[in-house]
């Protein structure tokens, strides 16, 4: 990650770090793809019994002024994720990031490779194929549960795609949320490709870091509740494909987030009571002085109130995150908050161990297109399909307890099936 990336991750709501799957990220190897070849990369396959489908729509809210381009409507990019009935060709398969995204994120200066320090253009980002099928038609069996999915600081709403396929394997509608401006890029249909502001941003002398962070997660925190009040309204959307508006459940609503995805996701959970659960994976809430004076300022007020219904803490071993007793706004949160909550820390991860960054780096890595020591800064040195399985695992655990009332009781304590979860409860 960049210095200027590093200076927002520090002081909140976790900058972008994501990884790879196949293999253990210290197998090196030294020779890459030939000249001219690029590195090519795949997603874990889901675990559900369900094929997956998925659909992009733009949404625009024309109550809303957008937070970093004054003057326009807010406009964002989401993907609904979900059960369909039959499962795509190899040659059916929907793109990981479609072209105009894909090829801004792998070159030279974009938030996602300055993040993330692959080689720019070794990459065919393009390439990369999900495993759903697009617009197929939802698969019958009536309602059900939905979850929103939030990335990191900077990064696209494709960079969870592994965690919300498998989510939506396991029966779930899942609705990814790309914010505009904020992310390293983001495509709309007419062709408009919006890119980050912050690079800009955090050039301008004098910076109140403090400030730009809370008005980020204010700005995360409106996208989510505006696209909750649209998803009413997409039960009747012709562009939804068949079967897709009737099966969304909107009385059993989770949100998951990883990073500034997921100080969102609680502080959108303390705002909004249709959200009834929430994951933060590794999202911090508290703020830095501007001033360097180390005096604590104020926590949002998802950690000063405390939240009333369920929410799961997954952190990592990055230097300011791991246990809620490490962080003030965790900590402020836990002893606040009245609802069912519990903590796990992945040993040795780092921030990015919670997204596509720990499936797909390690095979960058093997072709020479990021160097074994960024590889090792964005997901540690844990197992990569050990943390797959782990964060998709306790993230369905806790979204089957309270979105379908089905406990298998991995979120009890420790578990034998993980020991390299530490729990704190």
């Amino acid at each position: 990650m960049s210095g200027r990336g590093r200076a927002v991750a520090a002081v909140l709501l976790a900058a972008t770090v994501t990884l790879g799957v196949v293999g253990a990220p210290g197998a090196v190897a030294a020779s890459g793809p030939g000249a001219g070849q690029q590195a090519r990369a795949w997603l874990p396959q889901p675990t559900g019994p369900y094929p997956v489908g998925t659909t992009s729509l733009q949404l625009t809210d024309d109550r809303r002024d957008d937070p970093w381009k004054p003057g326009q409507h807010r406009k964002l990019m989401i993907s609904l994720w979900y059960p369909t009935t039959r499962a795509a060709a190899d040659d059916d398969r929907a793109p990981y990031m479609v072209p105009a995204a894909a090829e801004h994120f792998g070159s030279d200066g974009s938030v996602g490779q300055s993040d993330y320090r692959f080689e720019p253009g070794r990459t065919d980002w393009a390439g990369i194929r999900t495993h759903a099928r697009a617009d197929a038609p939802a698969l019958p069996g009536g309602k059900r549960p939905v979850v929103l999915y939030s990335a990191g600081f900077g990064d696209p709403r494709t960079w969870g795609t592994g965690l919300v396929e498998d989510l939506a394997s396991r029966g779930y509608v899942v609705v990814t949320v790309d914010h505009t401006y904020e992310a390293s890029e983001v495509a709309f249909p007419d062709g408009d490709l919006a890119t980050s502001v912050f690079p800009a941003l955090l050039a301008q002398p004098g910076l109140d870091m403090s400030a730009l962070l809370r008005r980020m997660l204010q700005s995360r925190v409106d996208d989510t509740r505006s696209v909750l009040d649209r998803l009413d309204g997409l039960r009747h959307d012709e562009r939804l494909p068949a079967g897709l508006a009737a099966s969304l459940d909107l009385d059993r609503i989770g949100m998951v987030g990883h990073s500034g995805g997921g100080s969102a996701a609680l502080q959108t959970m303390h705002d909004d009571p249709r959200l009834k659960a929430g994951v933060n994976l590794d999202g911090q809430l508290h703020f830095s002085n501007p001033d360097g004076s180390g005096v604590q300022l104020p926590l949002p007020t998802a950690a000063e109130d405390g939240l009333t219904r369920p929410f799961l803490l997954m952190g990592t071993q990055d230097p300011e995150s791991g246990s809620y007793h490490r962080q003030p706004g965790w900590d402020a949160l836990w002893r606040h908050s009245t609802g069912w909550h519990a903590d796990v820390t992945l040993t040795g991860s780092r921030h990015g161990s919670y997204t596509d960054a720990q499936s797909l780096l390690p095979q960058l890595a093997r072709q020479g297109a990021i160097s074994g020591t960024d590889l090792t800064g964005a997901v540690g040195d844990v197992p990569p399909d050990r943390a797959v399985s782990a964060t998709r695992s306790y993230v369905a655990s806790f979204f089957d307890r309270w979105l379908r009332g089905h406990d298998d009781h991995l979120l009890d304590g420790p578990s034998p099936r993980f020991p390299e979860m530490v729990y704190e409860r």
